[in-house]
């Protein structure tokens, strides 16, 4: 086991992707922070961070939740009243 440092930080995410972060995070039976963390590790090294099955089970929590974004739209959102 690897001792880390915590902090808590505040984070702004589009709604939908939040809930599929979720739903994934309950799937998967570990903190949302443990999920985003492992993400992120897996995206430093370049490497994928999930198994067929659970792509497969992110593809059925998508739908559910009416996630149409994809990667290709990651900078281009834009939010109400933003002047983009």
């Amino acid at each position: 086991m690897v001792q880390v440092d915590r902090v808590q930080t505040g984070l702004r995410i589009e709604r939908n992707v939040l809930k599929v972060l979720k739903g994934l995070a309950e799937y998967l039976d570990i903190s949302l922070g443990d999920l985003v963390e492992g993400i992120a590790l897996h995206a430093f090294d370049g490497s994928a961070p999930f198994s067929p099955e659970t792509l497969g089970k992110i593809r059925q929590l998508k739908s559910v939740y009416g996630l149409t974004l994809t990667a290709a739209d990651a900078h281009a959102l834009t939010e109400d009243g933003d002047p983009r």
